[in-house]
């Protein structure tokens, strides 16, 4: 993960959701950079960020800025300009970095 600069990620089962997760994860606790966590298909994680938002958002499980982490699209293109701007950014941010 470490030199990921974003994961765009198709609906999945438990494997998928354990990259989920630990990105997430490594993120939130500062282990890795801030990277786009972008899941693609509404309609199948819709009810997983609503059960977020309403359960472990509610409870101050996690903070309103954790969930920013997540970003759903439909749309393949915002999917990848998502991932795109985080690089340009990186990559300004530190401009000794290989593009």
């Amino acid at each position: 993960m470490r030199p990921s600069e974003g994961f765009v990620i198709f609906p999945g089962g438990f494997g998928t959701l354990d990259e989920m997760y630990e990105s997430l994860t490594l993120i939130q606790t500062g282990k890795i950079r801030h990277f786009p966590v972008v899941l693609y298909d509404s309609d199948y994680w819709g009810e997983m960020v609503d059960w977020i938002r309403r359960e472990l958002l509610a409870d101050g499980m996690i903070s309103p800025d954790d969930l920013e982490l997540l970003h759903v699209t439909d749309d393949p293109d915002e999917a990848v300009q998502r991932v795109l701007e985080r690089y340009d950014q990186r990559c300004a941010d530190d401009p000794s970095a290989p593009q």
